[in-house]
């Protein structure tokens, strides 16, 4: 093209030499316009385009200013500048018959094409005339053409060009190529091979023809043709071809289920941009499980995370297969659930729930209850041949999830699954329940229930022993005792865990039926067996003592008291073998017991009974001096003592009987004002009444007595009268008339002597039909006047009350009261426990844990209290961030707890293994869990979170990803696990993402 414009130019130089009448300015034109030219002909653009410029300025010829100005927009072509379309533009507006404007066009696309920017190139194309080209310049036209709509991947228009030049010599083997790439991309892979192979012997394209062929052989299912092909080309590619072909390879190796061979190709696979997808985890995970490398294969499939096509669906088969094979059961359970809930492959999917469901039984699940999980199968596969086995599981399921509920109304409403044996077994369980709830009539229902069915002897003896407890329970002691002697009867009872505890509990039932003689035969019996424990045996001991005691035999009695003791510390035992002391006429060893007990239980509730005992038995013998000793000594140590006013009251009595009648007087006087209401008061008023006389001061008294507002002078027959009017229908429990009459009592002598004791009756009353709200001012007149004998009672039902509201700031307040008040050591253990748990409720931790191991000390409390005070301190430890102390308290309550609280001692025990990376013996912690604690929902829920974060500890992203996503998908109902949930599953999801392209990342 070049050389075609020096031509011109040379012309155009000779004809205008021609003329001699040229002008000078004229001579200079042409001789700028040839300089320009050189310039732009050694690329010198920017400097031909000034002088091109400068020449078509001043020049006036049109054929030199049409190309010049084809030489300017040439020039801004190639120096790049912003206007040079424009520029090109307005050269074909502006001179239309130029012979350059076709040469333009092709000549700025062919630039373009040259320079690499195919769509400007591509523009300039369509405007050429294809009529005005050589030979030689159509077939560059369209081959650039085809390249140019091949580069914008419009492989419709390329092929029209590429066609036009596929037999060109120059050409033909580019076209040719392209063709078959084109037709290679269409999936047309035998027109591509008939393209490739017509240039299959040239160097330049062998590399990728020997990709795309083994390619195409791999896609045409000739696997073979495939790896032959690859293989030829494998050791001279590059990288990046490499990891191609060895997709290729490999999976063609995976697909001849030829899998040892497969497995060097599929790993040496680098992924699109540096990625794998889930099929390509899948074939290798698939290849090693071939080969029983389990582990391996494991390592691949766990990699598929968020797997939703056939594929997915059968590496999660495959996956819990190898977990199966390494006895990883929990993890099993989890591939095998996720495979059941895909459809892609109705056989797999069956398949996988069977081995779901079965592992379910064997090992427990979080996620749904196990009978839920083996009924839903049942439900969903009637015709599977399994279905017989997985119906005894199903019942059996039921028994070791404590389930019993719904087993029933499965046994009792489907006649499927009749069968007498499981519904004896299960009706027992669930009478056990309730028994433990504390539902006694509800237990005995359903322990009639299992009687009914005695097709276990075992069970049946169990039944009746069960149903005895429970009426003694209810206070049916004679119902109690004639089950527990048909118990006795049964010859399978003596293979059953309960019959060893028989005489202890007929011995308690005697006792509460007065029955002595019998009692303390069968506790006698009792504490002689090999099987009696410590605890009990102490306790059988003190109730043979009491037997003997009520019934006057005060040697054996503290015979039995004596072998209590021996069995560790007994306040109580030591108190009654000093008292006893005092029957058998041994005053003074029963002083020195007295005096040896309140020297040795300071803490003890019974210290006020000792030292008012203590003082009464001096008195007896005389000993005045030292009875008022004791009296002081108790009112000093024990102010709250009930015994107090009694105290105060004989000691006034000995004053006034020794001539001391203003000292008594005093005394009197007090115990009327700190205790009113009282008997004690009333006897004081009525004693100091005849010591005013004495003194003959009856003014004095008439003015004293008026202070009083509880004595109504002139009214104490109608006050009496009143009240016993009233206590006697509550006595014959006829509530509904009682409580008319104490309120009429009260509205009548609202400081009656009788005030008291009304008020309590009338809490009692209000308490028994559940109307707390009008309970509660009843029982605080009480608690809010001087100690009584209804004092601690009262206590107890207040903070019982207020604590059922859940206002545990008014609770503490009593509780605090009654711990310091009471005598008797249950209402100290109540107290004590409520105040730990009000204290928690009300965030005073270090005052929970006080409390609670105030608690702890304690030696006579049960388990169930306990486990109670540990988990508080467990707790308040948590709150406190002190994890090493909640660590060791929720180990203790692993070791005793039942139900809800044993289960979030094994939650813990799982999170504090996880915080010390033992993480499979973590997820061994909540796979005991869901196995033994199912029914506790939000601890199963928060166990799988941790699951899932040991899971992906242990590099196993699947196991994690899809305990988390079950998790948001089953327990809607704890928002809080939830949320957990879906952080920890954004944050592992984000992370896979960078070397697997299937997962989804979270937002």
């Amino acid at each position: 093209m070049m050389k075609n414009f020096l031509v011109f130019s040379l012309f155009v130089f000779l004809s205008f030499s021609s003329f001699s009448q040229q002008t000078a300015a004229y001579t200079n034109d042409l001789v700028s316009y040839n300089q320009a030219l050189e310039l732009y002909n050694n690329q010198q653009y920017l400097a031909a385009q000034s002088l091109f410029d400068k020449v078509k300025s001043n020049s006036d010829d049109e054929t030199v200013q049409s190309d010049c100005a084809y030489y300017i927009a040439n020039a801004a072509v190639r120096l790049n500048q912003q206007n040079a379309d424009q520029l090109m533009e307005e050269f074909v507006v502006n001179y239309p018959t130029s012979i350059k404007r076709n040469s333009a066009y092709l000549d700025v696309a062919n630039y373009y094409f040259e320079n690499g920017k195919y769509s400007h190139s591509q523009k300039w194309f369509d405007k050429v005339d294809q009529s005005g080209l050589s030979r030689s310049e159509q077939e560059k036209f369209n081959f650039n053409n085809g390249y140019v709509y091949f580069k914008a991947k419009r492989y419709e228009e390329a092929k029209q060009y590429f066609n036009k030049v596929s037999t060109s010599q120059k050409y033909g083997s580019q076209a040719k190529y392209y063709l078959g790439f084109i037709a290679y991309e269409g999936d047309d892979y035998e027109e591509a091979n008939q393209q490739f192979e017509q240039v299959k012997g040239e160097e330049r394209y062998s590399e990728d023809l020997s990709y795309y062929q083994a390619d195409m052989n791999f896609k045409l299912g000739k696997f073979q043709e495939a790896i032959d092909m690859g293989k030829e080309q494998y050791a001279k590619s590059s990288p990046q071809e490499k990891s191609q072909l060895s997709k290729i390879i490999g999976e063609s190796y995976f697909n001849l289920e030829q899998y040892s061979e497969a497995v060097p190709y599929l790993k040496n696979y680098k992924g699109t941009r540096g990625k794998w997808n889930n099929t390509d985890y899948y074939q290798l995970g698939y290849a090693y499980y071939q080969q029983n490398d389990f582990e391996s294969a494991i390592g691949e499939f766990n990699k598929i995370v968020d797997g939703k096509n056939a594929v997915a669906q059968n590496a999660y088969y495959h996956l819990a297969e190898s977990y199966l094979k390494l006895d990883k059961k929990q993890e099993a359970l989890n591939a095998f659930k996720n495979a059941s809930e895909m459809d892609f492959s109705p056989e797999i999917q069956e398949d996988a729930y069977l081995n779901y469901a079965k592992l379910s039984y064997e090992i427990g699940n979080s996620y749904k209850s196990t009978p839920k999980v083996l009924l839903s199968f049942i439900e969903k596969y009637p015709n599977n041949a399994n279905n017989d086995d997985l119906k005894k599981l199903l019942i059996d399921s039921y028994i070791t999830s404590k389930n019993y509920k719904e087993a029933l109304d499965l046994l009792e409403n489907n006649k499927n699954f009749a069968d007498k044996a499981a519904y004896q077994k299960v009706a027992f369980y669930r009478g056990i329940e309730l028994y433990n709830e504390g539902d006694y009539n509800e237990a005995i229902s359903f322990l009639d229930r299992s009687l009914k069915e005695p097709q276990d002897a075992n069970f049946k003896a169990r039944a009746v022993y069960w149903k005895a407890e429970s009426d003694y329970q209810l206070s049916n002691f004679d119902k109690a005792l004639s089950g527990y002697k048909q118990f006795q009867q049964l010859p399978e009872a003596k293979n059953t865990s309960e019959y060893k505890d028989l005489n202890y509990n007929l011995g308690y039932n005697h006792f509460k039926l007065k029955n002595y003689s019998d009692a303390i035969s069968n506790f006698k019996s009792y504490v002689g067996s090999s099987t009696a424990e410590k605890v009990r045996k102490k306790d059988a001991y003190l109730r043979m003592g009491d037997s003997y005691f009520v019934t006057s035999q005060y040697w054996p009695a503290m015979e039995n008291y004596n072998s209590a003791i021996e069995l560790g510390d007994s306040d109580y035992a030591e108190f009654q073998k000093a008292i006893s002391y005092g029957f058998v006429d041994r005053s003074d060893k029963k002083i020195e017991e007295l005096i040896a007990f309140v020297k040795k239980y300071s803490k003890s509730p019974y210290r006020d009974d000792a030292l008012y005992e203590l003082g009464n038995t001096y008195v007896a013998q005389g000993k005045t001096n030292e009875g008022i000793s004791a009296y002081d000594q108790l009112i000093r140590d024990i102010p709250n003592s009930a015994f107090v006013s009694k105290s105060l009251l004989k000691k006034a009595l000995i004053y006034n009987n020794t001539g001391k009648s203003n000292e008594a007087l005093t005394i009197f006087k007090r115990v009327a004002k700190d205790f009113p209401s009282t008997p004690e008061a009333l006897q004081a008023v009525s004693s100091a009444k005849i010591i005013y006389i004495d003194q003959g001061n009856v003014d004095e008294y008439a003015r004293w007595v008026k202070t009083l507002d509880y004595v109504q002078v002139g009214d104490t027959e109608l006050d009496d009268a009143a009240y016993l009017a009233a206590e006697q229908p509550y006595l014959e429990n006829n509530q509904s008339q009682a409580k008319s009459r104490f309120e009429a009592y009260l509205k009548q002598f609202p400081n009656g002597q009788h005030a008291m004791q009304a008020h309590f009756y009338l809490g009692q009353i209000y308490f028994g039909d559940q109307k707390n709200d009008q309970a509660i001012p009843h029982f605080e007149y009480v608690v809010k006047r001087e100690r009584s004998e209804f004092t601690e009672q009262a206590l107890a039902r207040i903070s019982e009350l207020y604590l059922g509201k859940k206002d545990y700031k008014s609770a503490l307040a009593y509780l605090q009261r009654l711990e310091a008040e009471a005598d008797f050591p249950q209402n100290i253990i109540f107290a004590q426990t409520n105040s730990m748990k009000a204290s928690y409720e009300l965030k005073q931790y270090s005052e929970a844990v006080s409390y609670a191991e105030k608690v702890l000390q304690n030696s006579k409390i049960d388990n169930a209290i306990k486990s109670d005070a540990q988990v508080i301190i467990a707790r308040s430890a948590m709150k406190t961030n002190n994890e090493a102390k909640a660590k060791t308290a929720y180990a203790e309550v692993q070791k005793i707890a039942t139900g809800q609280l044993a289960a979030e001692a094994l939650y813990y025990d799982a999170y504090f293994k996880n915080k010390e990376k033992n993480y499979e013996g973590s997820n061994a912690s909540v796979q005991k869990l869901a196995k033994d604690y199912s029914g506790y929902k939000l601890f199963g829920a928060k166990g799988l979170v941790l699951m899932a974060k040991n899971f992906y500890e242990l590099k196993d992203a699947y196991q994690a990803t899809y305990i988390l996503e079950s998790v948001t998908k089953n327990f809607t109902d704890f928002p809080e696990v939830v949320a957990e949930a879906k952080a920890e599953l954004a944050v592992i999801k984000n992370a896979e993402a960078k070397t697997n392209s299937s997962v989804e990342t979270e937002n």
